[in-house]
């Protein structure tokens, strides 16, 4: 029986000693992890974003040509065309002459 408390403990040593090697390996990884300074590379992110804000500028600046577009087609609108306005005009007072000569050939 005390043979095998004796395998036993010695078993225990053995397990404690690697045990305690472990825990070193592990204090000494965590160090380096802890030293360890990670870099990000954002150059990819950064060349991705200066294109993406290139053709949104040219979105911009093409929307803004079609916005002055339609403000100048805007001004330059009329509901009736120049024309048919001095056309009505001419009638209307021909009209109105016509009308006014008739009124004075019947007194």
């Amino acid at each position: 029986m005390s043979k095998k408390i004796e395998e036993i403990a010695e078993l225990l040593v053995n397990e404690i000693n690697d045990f305690n090697d472990d825990v070193a390996k592990l204090e000494t990884i965590n160090q380096e992890l802890k030293e360890t300074k990670i870099a990000l590379d954002l150059t990819e992110f950064k060349s991705i974003l200066e294109s993406h804000q290139r053709k949104t500028a040219l979105i911009l600046n093409s929307q803004e040509r079609i916005l002055d577009r339609f403000e100048e087609l805007l001004k330059n609108a009329r509901i009736y065309p120049t024309w048919a306005v001095v056309m009505f005009i001419i009638l209307l007072l021909v009209a109105v002459g016509a009308l006014f000569y008739i009124y004075t050939l019947l007194q």
